[in-house]
């Protein structure tokens, strides 16, 4: 969710009914290399980077897209008591020190030990911690350790078998995580190929039974509230972590009411979920509020209307039309959120103020249209001042 997961869309989430949400991963050095703003034109908590300590190059492309970049913005009145910042570290001492840099503002900290891509893992981070156990749980204990205030989780991958992955969620509980969520696919594995459900309820019901305290919670393929649902009884899992399919159809997490029937199944024809449109128009109307930059925007919605990174048997299910004629070509041709509003007919000016109407900051993490519009390939965006020259020794 690197790009995806920033103000609007969580509290897009909250607004239908997430218990909670999480920032994207975001590195423990950018962190620690940001400035806390309390931004009264927006009402919300700003953290920006010193674009002093970026590359040179990095700076020239900030200064053309805007200025400072924003790394992250929190709504303490819709997310208070619901935000999870979810970090990017391969040291216990940079975990720490990113993570007591934001505890006052988040209600608790993840560790990723999942993601694949290059930009974490060349840093020692994400999935190069499942194979560095005592690594892992060095950070894990030292966030425990001295976070007292607030929890602390991991977010990891299956492992080559179930003994292997039951190990490492026991290595991480006795260290002091308080939860772990677990995606159901090994490092390697294609996101266009199913998520391994049988091997995900093997381990899950095995972590529930050793440690029925801890929350344990569920990642990959899960593009039905019923699907979840059903997992969860089969298993005990205690909540589910959406990613792409919270982006296909953000209004997944509207919740049933009391007054439906027991009986009611809630699959891609759920009466709970909106209109797609609709909900593109509601992310909309949250980017204006929160100043995005139209960018950021762009990208997200350009997420949310193609399917090319869902696994091949759910593509027929999660169909890419829209009635207003809408197209990823049209939407990535906009260059600013005022032609992105109007291509899907949002009123920029009804939620906008005077206060916020200037360009908002570019953040730092970068993207080319080609990635929509060019031929189907695995790709993600990539940070613009990478971990890359830290040295390691041995999510998604």
């Amino acid at each position: 969710m690197v790009r995806a997961s920033t103000t609007p869309l969580r509290t897009l989430a909250l607004n239908y009914g997430a218990d909670f949400v999480y920032t994207e991963e975001l590195i423990d050095r950018s962190i620690t290399n940001t400035t806390r703003v309390e931004n009264h034109e927006l009402n919300t908590i700003d953290y920006v980077k010193d674009i002093s300590k970026l590359s040179k190059k990095v700076q020239k492309r900030l200064a053309r897209d805007g200025g400072p970049a924003l790394l992250l913005r929190i709504d303490p009145h819709v997310e208070r008591g619901k935000l999870v910042c979810q970090i990017g570290s391969g040291e216990p001492e940079l975990a720490l020190a990113a993570a007591l840099h934001v505890h006052q503002d988040v209600d608790a900290i993840d560790t990723n030990m999942g993601c694949p891509k290059k930009f974490s893992v060349s840093g020692g981070m994400g999935s190069a911690l499942l194979s560095d156990p005592e690594r892992a749980c060095r950070i894990i204990r030292t966030l425990s350790n001295e976070l007292s205030s607030i929890p602390v989780s991991a977010k990891i991958r299956l492992l080559e078998d179930t003994a292997s992955t039951m190990d490492f969620v026991t290595s991480l509980i006795q260290a002091g995580a308080k939860a772990v969520a677990i995606h159901g696919r090994m490092v390697g594995d294609d996101a266009v190929q199913p998520a391994k459900w049988e091997r995900l309820q093997e381990v899950v019901s095995l972590s529930k039974s050793k440690f029925p305290q801890v929350p344990i919670l569920l990642n990959g393929d899960f593009y039905t509230r019923q699907e979840f649902v059903d997992f969860q009884e089969q298993t005990g899992a205690n909540g589910v972590l959406l990613a792409r399919p919270a982006l296909y159809n953000t209004s997944i997490f509207r919740k049933p009411q009391q007054a439906d029937a027991p009986n009611t199944k809630y699959g891609y024809d759920s009466k709970l979920l909106l209109d797609r449109t609709q909900v593109i128009q509601d992310y909309l109307r949250e980017a204006v509020r929160y100043n995005s930059h139209y960018k950021n925007v762009k990208y997200v919605v350009c997420e949310m209307m193609n399917n090319r990174r869902a696994p091949t048997p759910r593509v027929p299910l999660l169909p890419q039309v829209f009635p207003g004629g809408q197209t990823i070509g049209n939407t990535c041709e906009c260059q600013s959120l005022t032609e992105i509003c109007k291509v899907w007919n949002v009123d920029y000016q009804a939620h906008v103020s005077s206060r916020n109407a200037r360009q908002a900051p570019a953040g730092e993490h970068r993207y080319e249209d080609s990635y929509f519009l060019g031929p189907k390939q695995e790709s993600t965006p990539v940070a613009a001042d990478p971990p890359s020259k830290r040295v390691r020794v041995g999510s998604q």
